[in-house]
């Protein structure tokens, strides 16, 4: 072997045997080899340190990434302008693009229907609506846009009701569209339908078609308001189709006022109209023969202006109103505390410059646009109740505009009947600050709330996306869950470290900490189907034991202290006092189960939870006091473990000193123990309640999962990671109701990153406060 670079072995050999080093190079050696082990653990930790860093800053980052598209604004981009398709010398009534914004169809003023392409106005089909020549077009009005029916109110009170189709379908040369028009509705053999039934004109005209037949509202010439239903019947047994008509004859509107738009709900039991004073008047048409005149409000703020545009927003539950003065407002029918509806002004919107002279809604979301006289268009979304985008299309004053279906396209036709096709970009309206955080006034609901419904089984619901719910459902289910945890696991931990002996420490410590590995599943399973409907038959019981088992666990300290016999204390060996305790938990655990009915007969009639609804508490069988105790068990280890070790290594020359100076044992705790085992007793329970927090699946299974807005102790609550879980698998990836769901977990990773910064400052105050002792 070569002698002159021995192996690192022979570093620890004894001086004199062979091989051995002289002591001066041994000891270098050792030196090197610990500054070798030094540096690689400096850097090694150092190095992992700054990983933990990175991960933290990555997985932020990834969750803002999936959030930050919905902080992108709405954009507008005029893609094509060409004349009218058809001709310019007829006014366009109504233009309509198909999903793929590949194929439109132009009413024209001048009976006709033009189907052309989007692109670059060519014509594909034109078609005659079967209008005589010498009856001239008086009035136009639209259904549900989903429905695609329009009618035509002529100037002898009769009505053509038109449905076009695009026809779509697939070959090898890609997508074909034969567009047609129906007649859905026919009086005999005839297309055109009599609404007035005097032959005076229309002035303005409403249509929706359901299930049983179809309504059509007009207000003619002389200020009548006339309602005409077509109900169809099937025959059973040849198919045919049977159409009766009945009109009826709508009260007039106050004396004075000038009917300039009706509006009809879906449900054909509405009738809105707005007139030339600024009013609007509601009708309650269920029964048509009965109809009345329900409420009338002035929703034109403005003296002299007038109600210019009027439409329905989708579903038809809330109507967006329009003034000549510019004025923009969302109204819709409130139930007072006589259940009648009442005209309810929601919000307004950014006014226009001029009057407004249409509204364009969409026809999946409750966006819609609003255009002026001066050629200015505004999008909006009224649940979020913003203005997203205002934008000057063309210098010309805008006549007519139309969304795509899929609101990412509209046209626009000005005064001069050139057609402006515009490319919309507006993925995210529902989502600001005042609907994601704030009270929202939402359709069907008698003031604002806060409110999660993310999804329902109607086309036109509209997506409730409060987050307050689930960050009070949070905060509520930790807040219960520490009100559980923190005494038993805190003081079972001075205990413990301080009290019991140590060969029960052994036993009782490593039982504690090894409930941690118990999978939170399992806590939730049993938490949801036995401790619920466990609780609400023994409620009397529950409280029983909440309120009882404390003061008999005292009195039976007490009564062992003072009234056992001295030869029997001694018996015991110290620190083995909580043994005795175990029958005592027992036996009142089991009185209080035995005794709840008589205790829920004497005090609550037989049935505590119908008292507690009689006393107007809502009781829910999975509740916070549920997930309090369930969620409980799964934090008491946490807390508990790192409270007793906290405890444990204080130093035992500041107990002995205490008690040597004649401090009682609890005075010693009390006074110096839990002051200087604090910062790691702070430290427990912050990282405590960052696990209650985050907790997912007994939060999942034991709460109902109820987004409500209340800390009521008896119902439940949905929380942020719980919503997660539920709703995440049926997000349509990149749609609004997923990154909200993202933000909500954003929300979520800054919350307990905020808490555990809290908690380290304090901790270090703490730390360096009663370092002294």
């Amino acid at each position: 072997m070569n002698q002159s670079a021995p192996s690192l072995s022979s570093a620890g050999r004894e001086p004199g045997q062979p091989g051995a080093l002289p002591d001066g190079e041994r000891r270098k050696r050792l030196r090197r080899w610990r500054t070798i082990k030094d540096y690689f653990a400096k850097y090694s930790v150092g190095t992992f340190g700054v990983g933990v860093i990175i991960a933290l800053a990555l997985i932020f980052v990834y969750l803002f990434s999936e959030v930050a598209p919905m902080l992108r604004p709405a954009s507008l981009t005029v893609e094509a302008q060409y004349p009218a398709p058809g001709g310019t010398q007829a006014e366009t009534l109504h233009i309509a693009m198909d999903r793929h914004k590949a194929v439109a169809v132009r009413y024209t003023s001048e009976r006709e229907a033009v189907f052309f392409n989007t692109v670059d106005g060519s014509v594909i089909r034109r078609e005659a609506l079967p209008i005589p020549e010498d009856v001239r077009v008086t009035a136009f009005g639209l259904a549900e846009p989903r429905n695609r029916l329009s009618i035509f109110g002529l100037e002898n009170g009769e009505a053509l009701l038109v449905r076009h189709e695009f026809n779509e379908s697939f070959s090898r040369d890609g997508r074909l569209y034969n567009p047609s028009l129906v007649y859905p509705v026919r009086d005999g053999e005839r297309v055109l339908l009599d609404v007035a039934g005097d032959g005076s004109g229309i002035a303005s005209i409403a249509i929706q078609r359901g299930s049983t037949g179809t309504s059509v509202a007009a207000a003619l010439d002389d200020g009548r308001l006339r309602l005409v239903r077509f109900e169809e019947t099937t025959s059973f047994l040849t198919g045919e189709v049977t159409v009766r008509r009945n009109a009826y004859d709508i009260p007039r509107l106050p004396e004075g006022a000038e009917p300039t738009r009706v509006l009809l709900d879906i449900t054909m039991r509405h009738l809105l109209v707005g007139d030339n004073q600024g009013h609007l008047h509601y009708y309650d048409v269920s029964r048509p023969a009965q109809a009345e005149r329900v409420d009338s409000k002035r929703i034109i703020r403005a003296d002299s202006a007038e109600v210019s545009a009027l439409e329905y927003l989708l579903g038809t539950v809330s109507v967006i109103v329009g003034g000549s003065e510019g004025s923009v407002s969302q109204i819709m029918l409130v139930r007072d505390e006589d259940n009648i509806n009442r005209i309810t002004r929601v919000r307004d919107f950014e006014s226009h410059a001029s009057a407004v002279t249409g509204i364009s809604p969409e026809y999946i979301r409750k966006g819609f646009v609003t255009y002026d006289a001066g050629g200015n268009l505004k999008l909006h979304y009224s649940t979020s109740y913003r203005t997203l985008l205002s934008r000057t299309v063309t210098d010309a004053p805008l006549a007519l505009v139309h969304m795509a279906p899929r609101a990412n396209g509209l046209f626009a036709v000005d005064n001069q009947e050139r057609v402006h096709k515009v490319d919309v970009f507006n993925p995210h309206p529902e989502v600001s600050v005042r609907a994601l955080w704030g009270k929202v006034w939402y359709e069907g609901r008698s003031q604002p709330e806060y409110v999660w419904q993310s999804s329902s089984a109607t086309d036109e619901f509209e997506p409730k996306f409060s987050l307050m719910p689930l960050t009070l459902g949070t905060v509520k289910a930790a807040f219960y869950a520490m009100l559980f945890a923190m005494p038993l696991a805190i003081l079972g931990a001075v205990y413990s470290a301080y009290f019991m002996s140590p060969k029960l420490r052994q036993l009782v410590k490593p039982s504690i900490e090894i409930m941690e590995a118990l999978p939170t599943v399992i806590l939730g399973f049993l938490a949801g189907l036995w401790l619920a409907p466990f609780a609400e038959r023994n409620l009397p019981a529950v409280f029983s034991i909440l309120l009882l088992m404390p003061v008999f666990l005292i009195f039976a300290g007490y009564v062992w202290m003072k009234w056992m016999p001295r030869a029997l204390l001694q018996r015991v060996p110290d620190g083995w006092e909580a043994a005795i305790l175990v029958p005592v938990v027992i036996f009142v655990g089991w009185a209080c189960v035995v005794l709840s009915p008589w205790v829920e007969i004497a005090l609550f009639s037989g049935d505590m939870r119908q008292w507690l609804t009689d006393v107007g508490i809502t009781y829910d069988q999975r509740n916070a006091m549920v997930v309090g105790i369930a969620m409980g068990f799964a934090v008491i280890p946490t807390i508990y473990s790192i409270s007793e070790d906290a405890v444990f290594n204080v130093p035992k020359h500041l107990t002995q000193g205490a008690l040597a100076l004649g401090a009682t044992p609890w005075q010693t705790v009390t006074r110096v123990v839990l002051l200087t085992a604090s910062p790691g007793i702070f430290s427990a329970v912050m990282i405590g309640f960052g696990r209650a927090v985050g907790e997912t699946m007994i939060v999942l299974m034991a709460t109902g999962n109820s987004p409500v807005m209340n800390f009521n102790i008896f119902e439940g609550m949905r929380t942020l990671s719980a919503n997660i879980a539920v709703e995440m698998p049926e997000a349509a990836v990149g749609g609004t109701h997923y990154r909200i769901l993202f933000l909500a977990a954003l929300v979520l990773f800054v919350l307990t990153f905020f808490l555990n910064t809290i908690a380290e400052i304090v901790r270090h105050r703490l730390r360096k406060r009663y370092s002294s002792l």
